[in-house]
C-alpha cells in the first residue's frame, strides 16, 4: 500500500490524490530557495508502503540526507514553469536517484513527469514517464534518452552542481557547467518538482529556482 505523506500534517491516501491541485504555475521573478537549510518545509512526500517521511528524508547541519529506501520522492507544493533549477548534491554511496520535472497529479511511484536522471555517472539522461514525450524520444523504444557524451560528474563523495533550464517546451540539464542533453517539443511544460528516493544514498545542500537567464548567458554557453 502507498500513502502520500505531508510534512507535519499527516497523510492523504492515494484514493484522494486525484483531487490534488498545486495552483497556477509560477514563473520565478527572483531567486526562490526551495530548501531553507533547516527543515523540509514546503515539501510533500510520496513513498511506497507505510514509511514515514523522516525515515527516508532528513535534515542535519544544513544538509538533506536521503536513504534511498523505499522508492518515492519529495516534491514541491507549488507548480512552476520557465525557470532555472539549481541543485548541489552528492552521492554518499553510488546508486540511483533523479529530478522529476513538470510533475502532475496524482501522486504515485512514478508520476507523470520528465526525469532528469540522477543515477551516479548517468546524470544528463532523460526518462519520459507516464506518457510524456519529446522530439528526441519519438520513435524510440523504452523511456530513456541518453546524455550526449561522457559523464561530467565528480568522483563519488564530491559535490556536483546540477543546473536544469526549463524554458517553454525545452529542457536542458547541465552537470558541473556542461550541457549534457536537450529535450525539445516536450508535451509537458509546467508542474511540481520532485527529487527521487530510488536506491541511492545522497545528500543535498542547495535547491533554488531562478528566473530564466538570457540564453547567451546560460551555463556552458
Amino acid at each position: 500500500m502507498m500513502r502520500i505523506l505531508m510534512a507535519g500534517v499527516g497523510c492523504v491516501f492515494l484514493a484522494a490524490a486525484a483531487a490534488l491541485q498545486a495552483g497556477e504555475p509560477v514563473a520565478p521573478k527572483e531567486e526562490i530557495a526551495l530548501f531553507n537549510g533547516q527543515d523540509l518545509s514546503g515539501w510533500e512526500f510520496c513513498l511506497a508502503g507505510d514509511t514515514p517521511p523522516a525515515a527516508t528524508f532528513s535534515v542535519s547541519e544544513g544538509v538533506i540526507r536521503c536513504t534511498g529506501r523505499p522508492n518515492g520522492y519529495m516534491r514541491t507544493k507549488v507548480n512552476y514553469k520557465d525557470y532555472k533549477l539549481t541543485i548541489e548534491w552528492r552521492f554518499v554511496k553510488a546508486g540511483n536517484s533523479g529530478v522529476l520535472l513538470h510533475v502532475s497529479a496524482p501522486d504515485k511511484v512514478w508520476p507523470r513527469s520528465i526525469e532528469c536522471q540522477g543515477m551516479f555517472r548517468n546524470q544528463g539522461d532523460f526518462y519520459l514517464i507516464g506518457g510524456t514525450e519529446c522530439n528526441e524520444h519519438k520513435g524510440k523504444k523504452g523511456r530513456r534518452v541518453p546524455k550526449r557524451g561522457e559523464s561530467n560528474e565528480k568522483p563519488l563523495g564530491e559535490w556536483n552542481l546540477y543546473e536544469i533550464i526549463c524554458r517553454g517546451d525545452v529542457v536542458q540539464p547541465y552537470v558541473n557547467g556542461k550541457l549534457m542533453n536537450e529535450a525539445t517539443g516536450c508535451t509537458v511544460t509546467e508542474g511540481m518538482i520532485a527529487i527521487q528516493s530510488e536506491g541511492g544514498v545522497w545528500e543535498c545542500r542547495k535547491i533554488t529556482l531562478s528566473p530564466l537567464p538570457p540564453q547567451a548567458d546560460e551555463p556552458g554557453a
